[in-house]
C-alpha cells in the first residue's frame, strides 16, 4: 500500500495523535469537529461503493466543552454487517488500519496512524452499538452535571493508568453505565 500523508495530521498538527495504549487527556479543541467532518467525507467517499453509509462523531470529542483523548471516534453504519468486507479495502487506501472486531462483537474497528488520530467504528446502522454510542453522547452534550462527573472519573482514570489504556477504558465502565441508567438507557 503507498504510503499516505495523513491530512487530519497535517491540517491540525499536534492537536490531534496519541500513542497506541497510553492515555493523554486535553481541554476540548475547537478544530474537533471540522477534523471529524474532514474525515466523515473521505470515508463516505470511500465507502461509495458499498451502499448507503451514516457517519456520526461519537466519544468525547464529539461534545463540545469535554475533557478528551485527542483522537476523533468515527461511528460508520452501514445496511448489513455482512458489508464489512467491502469497506476493508477502501478504509485502508485512506490509511485506516483494519483490527477486526477488537473484542466487540457487531463492530469492525480501524485505527488512523501512530500515533493515532483516528478510530472507526463500522457498524450495523441503528444496530445496539449505534444508538448505545448516539445516546451516551448525547447526554454529555445535553447533562451538564453528567458531563463534569465523566470528566472527573476520567481525568482520575488517566493519571492513574497513563501507560495502560486498557485498564482506563475498564475503569470508565461503572460511570458510563450509571448515566446511561440515569438518562433513561433501557435496552440491554
Amino acid at each position: 500500500m503507498p504510503e499516505r500523508s495523513d491530512p487530519i495530521q497535517c491540517v491540525w498538527g499536534d492537536d490531534l495523535g496519541l500513542a497506541t495504549g497510553t492515555v493523554r487527556l486535553i481541554g476540548y479543541s475547537q478544530t474537533w469537529p471540522e477534523a471529524f467532518s474532514a474525515m466523515r467525507g473521505e470515508v463516505i467517499q470511500a465507502l461509495r461503493g458499498v451502499g448507503h453509509v451514516e457517519t456520526e462523531h461519537i466519544g468525547s470529542t464529539s461534545v463540545p466543552g469535554m475533557t478528551s483523548k485527542p483522537m476523533i471516534d468515527l461511528m460508520a453504519g452501514i445496511e448489513e454487517l455482512s458489508q464489512h468486507e467491502a469497506c476493508i479495502e477502501p478504509l485502508e487506501r485512506l490509511g485506516y488500519a483494519y483490527k477486526g472486531e477488537f473484542g466487540l462483537p457487531g463492530r469492525h474497528f480501524f485505527v488512523m496512524g501512530e500515533p493515532a488520530t483516528a478510530h472507526l467504528h463500522l457498524v450495523e446502522h441503528d444496530s445496539h452499538f449505534w444508538r448505545l454510542n448516539i445516546f451516551f453522547r448525547d447526554i454529555l452534550r445535553n447533562d451538564d452535571d453528567a458531563r463534569d462527573r465523566y470528566v472527573h472519573v476520567k481525568r482520575e482514570l488517566a493519571e492513574k493508568f497513563a501507560d495502560s489504556r486498557p485498564d482506563y477504558t475498564a475503569g470508565k465502565d461503572q460511570i458510563i453505565k450509571t448515566l446511561l441508567r440515569e438518562g433513561g438507557w433501557t435496552e440491554g
